[in-house]
């Protein structure tokens, strides 16, 4: 399987809300909020297979200090092939000197961050106000 990274913001719509779909993802269900939150992050990293979107990653920073990844999603048929792995790690060579790296992992993903290199954050605790449906 030969895939392609990309780091620019050409990406249709339509790709976009299959890999959110497939991925059960809520935000999939407000399309349109989605796409512009996207094309309006800071950095955007997609992995291609041929036509296919199959990954994705998105970065918002103050380009100097701090670094939230707010989405990092793979098709559920390419996971466990390095994908994301290649996602974190085109946002290691911009983002790695910057004081502060963060994200809010799902249990499911925390393995996978924790082999990238994070850690819990001392005694913080995540919180939001969340309008979607899974935990």
């Amino acid at each position: 399987m030969k895939t392609i990274l990309r780091t620019d913001f050409n990406i249709p719509k339509a790709q976009i809300l299959a890999l959110y779909t497939a991925n059960e993802w809520s935000s999939a269900k407000k399309p349109d909020r989605l796409y512009r939150g996207l094309m309006n992050a800071s950095d955007l990293v997609t992995v291609w297979v041929g036509e296919q979107l199959v990954g994705l990653g998105s970065a918002l920073s103050d380009q100097h200090l701090v670094v939230y990844y707010p989405h990092l999603l793979v098709h559920p048929n390419f996971q466990g092939r390095g994908i994301g792995r290649q996602i974190m790690q085109a946002f290691q060579e911009k983002y790695a000197n910057f004081h502060q790296q963060i994200l809010v992992a799902n249990r499911k993903a925390i393995p996978f961050y924790k082999s990238c290199g994070f850690v819990r954050a001392g005694t913080t605790q995540s919180m939001w106000k969340y309008s979607g449906e899974d935990e």
